[in-house]
Parts: C-alpha cells; structure tokens; sequence
C-alpha cells in the first residue's frame, strides 16, 4: 500500500534522474546557465515534483491529472536534451544513457496513470 509519494519506486527513480540532470548540465557553458541548463533542470525537478503533489491529492483522477503533467516535463526534458546534444553540450553515449533512463521512468509514469485509470473505473 503506497502511504505516501516516498513509497513510490517511480517517484524514487525520477528524483534519482535530477540528480543526473544536475551533474551533466553542470558541464555546460557558463552562457547556458539561464538558458537551456535553466530549463532542463526545471524540466527534470518538474516530474518528481508533479508526482509527489499528485500522490498528495485525494483522488485518482487528480493524481492521474499530475502524472499527465510528468509526463509533459518528461517530453520537454527529452527534447532539450537532443538539443543540447546538438550543440555538442553532451556526446551520443551520454545522450543515449539519459534517454534511456528518460524512457524507463515515462513507463513507469505511464503503467502508474494506467493503473490509476482502472481503479477510477470501478
């Protein structure tokens, strides 16, 4: 039984992703700071956080509502992370490595919305 947002492996994983986020965007030029390392930080805060309020409000549709929100953030963050490989800001390994992690949380997300769904449903 999830008590809280804490227990939720997915919740876990993405603050685990920030973290990641965090370090390769420190590596970016001192010019990105309030440019594309802003908004990828932002982007990547914004999944854990959109999870954890959703986990917060009293019913399944709301919380369905945030993980859609997620999921937006998760989107976002893919795409700038393709252009920060095209700037040469990361390298096609690092790129490959954050998308994929970026594709295993959105399966959570997605199988925790579906779930989420079904019980609404009943």
């Amino acid at each position: 039984m999830v008590r809280t947002h804490k227990d939720l492996e997915v919740w876990k994983v993405a603050v685990g992703f920030v973290t990641e986020v965090y370090k390769v965007t420190k590596g970016f030029p001192q010019s990105e700071l309030f440019g594309l390392t802003n908004q990828m930080r932002r982007a990547a805060v914004s999944v854990p956080s959109n999870i954890a309020e959703g986990a917060a409000r009293n019913t399944s549709k709301e919380f369905v509502y945030y993980l859609s929100i997620s999921l937006g953030s998760l989107a976002e963050l893919e795409t700038q992370l393709m252009i920060a490989k095209n700037l040469g800001y990361i390298n096609e390994t690092k790129l490959s490595e954050l998308l994929e992690r970026l594709q295993a949380i959105r399966r959570m997300v997605l199988g925790l919305r579906r779930a989420l769904k079904v019980r609404g449903e009943r």
